[in-house]
């Protein structure tokens, strides 16, 4: 057996937070005719279906589900330059997003920093560095 993964699903305390919040990272959520609330969809261009659901829906419809106290998981955003890693983190954390990382060059070859959506989930920003 070869599942294939095409959806993700974020579970989120607050649907229309996060929805501004992804757009500003580029993302066009829309939200669900029956469910307007509650989820939302964004398909991305690699095939991928990115879903929001909120905590209220996901405890719904996961029988033994709770919400995390802290995101369990990580989206990386990727940029063309290390200069727009920069300018995305200052920007978002000027406007109140939490900053987990400030911007560096890991050793791995990329500018890499973190900041974390309206829910506590971890977004990683990071742009390849020009090889030395």
């Amino acid at each position: 057996m070869q599942p294939t993964v095409n959806i993700l699903d974020i579970a989120v305390s607050d649907l229309g937070a996060a929805i501004e919040f992804y757009k500003r990272l580029g993302l066009d959520f829309v939200r669900d005719q029956y469910m307007p609330d509650d989820h939302a969809g964004c398909d991305l261009p690699n095939g991928v279906h990115l879903m929001l659901d909120t905590d209220e829906m996901r405890a719904k419809i996961t029988a033994r589900w709770t919400p995390p106290s802290q995101g369990r998981m990580f989206l990386a955003f990727g940029f063309e330059t290390a200069a727009e890693v920069d300018a995305a983190y200052a920007e978002l954390t000027a406007d109140g997003v939490t900053g987990l990382q400030e911007p560096y060059d890991a050793p791995w070859g990329m500018r890499y920093a973190t900041v974390t959506d309206p829910s506590g989930n971890g977004i990683d920003l990071y742009a390849d560095l020009p090889a030395s």
